[in-house]
């Protein structure tokens, strides 16, 4: 029997806390070794690499890596409207939008941006990449793409320095619109079909906690406890249905469709 913990990488946002508070405070502390990291990207190279049992990772990872299993029914999604992964622009609607600035931080928002300008609205704009900062981003695109903390933040005010007002277009919300369906943006993904961890127990004990989650962020977030807890509880859906298990599957054909992946992997999950 290997003696080792199980090794674990996960990217620590306010939507990912109550995944991994189980590994920070609670019955699972000490139990694995947990590697956090603010780049999501950097759970998918040790995934990759395979210096990690399992990673939370964005979804689009699942068709770049070989061997990995889908952990069931525990996710990173929204069935309806996320608020955290949005497109702005300064009053434009998205139809006459001919440049997107792109936050490359995850792939998967990024993916899913190119599908709803290229299937949902019937055209490509320039894609150019940028550092998440909407005022930079709008200085030189028509449009901008932000993800996690920096678009919550933005959702909530609709405000920023200038006097031109930004308007905001919710990427799940947009999708469900065209589809009907919900949306998945990170799983966790293991290298064994005998998962290491429970993770739904992991995330139901992270549920248990969201009063002590909220706080924890409510000032690195710049937002009103309860909103932030609304943002947790009702934006953020932690299970998986079967309208978003769909949407995964639809996301990864239009995804290969569009030449944005190599592959369609059907979905494989641990245990």
């Amino acid at each position: 029997m290997d003696p080792r913990p199980p090794r674990i990488s996960a990217s620590s946002y306010s939507n990912t806390a109550p995944l991994i508070w189980s590994f920070l405070y609670g019955s699972q502390h000490g139990k694995v070794e947990l590697i956090l990291d603010n780049a999501p990207a950097r759970s998918v190279e040790l995934l990759a690499q395979k210096r990690v049992d399992a990673a939370l990772t964005p979804v689009i990872a699942y068709q770049s890596i070989d061997d990995v299993f889908l952990i069931p029914d525990v996710c990173v999604g929204a069935k309806e409207r996320v608020r955290s992964v949005c497109l702005a622009t300064r009053g434009m609607p998205l139809e006459q939008v001919r440049s997107v600035a792109l936050d490359v931080s995850s792939k998967t928002s990024v993916c899913l941006t190119k599908i709803i300008f290229r299937e949902f609205l019937g055209f490509e704009p320039e894609w150019r990449e940028a550092r998440p900062d909407i005022d930079a981003m709008l200085a030189e695109s028509d449009c901008a793409l932000l993800i996690g903390d920096p678009a919550l933040r933005l959702t909530a005010s609709r405000a920023n320095s200038s006097d031109v007002p930004i308007e905001t277009f919710d990427l799940a919300e947009l999708w469900r619109k065209h589809t009907g369906l919900g949306f998945v943006f990170a799983m966790w993904m293991a290298r064994a079909s005998d998962s290491v961890v429970d993770f739904a127990a992991v995330r139901d004990e992270g549920l248990k906690h969201i009063d002590e989650i909220a706080a924890n962020y409510v000032n690195d977030i710049s937002l009103p406890l309860d909103e932030l807890k609304r943002y947790l509880t009702e934006n953020i859906s932690y299970g998986i249905d079967d309208a978003m298990q769909a949407g995964l599957e639809l996301y990864f054909e239009l995804a290969f469709k569009n030449g944005l992946i190599g592959r369609t992997r059907p979905l494989e999950f641990a245990g």
